[in-house]
């Protein structure tokens, strides 16, 4: 399902004038089910998947709270390992970026992490919200949201108490991506997060003035 990346010179390009929607990036190691995620947010239904070679993109509407009707733009990256140094060409200007995590793989729960906070500690990046979007929540043996908190370090990514440009605010979502349970709660908690690093940005202009 996956889209080829040479036929995109520029991802910036390809996103919509239209004003109000909102670039999200979906990351996550392989098999971690952010395709299956995207696809159920999109249609409401389970798709079975393949594998992502480069990308995939889709336009999903929020359906609950604040961000009901509210359009999110987004790119469902490829986890392979020869796949993620391009993670940062897709995260540049997004509005927020959703880690998707197999809340059962603990094997790998250390490699995600490290793919984790690179991403959040780019440059790039400063201060964009990141929701970790704990999938596989169905399945026997998944770790609950406090767990993975510490198994992931997210505490390492809130600096100073008094609010800081590169302080990231995220949001551990218990989530199955197969029936669509936590997604759009997830989606959510994402877009209240971006308003508030909006707003918090335009007090910061206001006293710099």
């Amino acid at each position: 399902m996956g889209a080829n990346m040479g036929k995109n010179s520029s991802l910036l390009d390809a996103l919509p004038s239209t004003q109000g929607t909102l670039h999200v990036v979906m990351l996550g190691l392989d098999s971690a089910g952010k395709t299956t995620a995207l696809y159920r947010l999109k249609f409401d239904q389970y798709l079975n998947t393949v594998p992502t070679i480069g990308f995939n993109c889709e336009k999903v509407k929020g359906t609950i709270g604040k961000s009901k009707g509210v359009n999110f733009l987004v790119w469902d990256v490829g986890g392979q390992e020869k796949l993620r140094p391009l993670w940062k060409s897709y995260t540049r200007c997004t509005d927020g970026i959703i880690f998707v995590l197999d809340s059962v793989d603990v094997e790998r729960m250390e490699e995600a992490k490290m793919e984790l906070i690179r991403t959040a500690k780019s440059p790039d990046n400063a201060g964009v919200p990141i929701l970790v979007l704990a999938n596989k929540q169905d399945l026997p043996g998944a770790k609950e949201p406090r767990e993975l908190e510490k198994l992931l370090g997210l505490h390492e990514l809130v600096s100073s108490p008094h609010g800081s440009r590169d302080a990231h605010a995220w949001h551990v979502q218990p989530a199955c991506a197969i029936t669509g349970e936590g997604l759009h709660e997830g989606l959510e908690a994402l877009y209240e997060m971006i308003l508030k690093r909006r707003k918090f940005a335009k007090l910061q202009k206001k006293r710099v003035r």
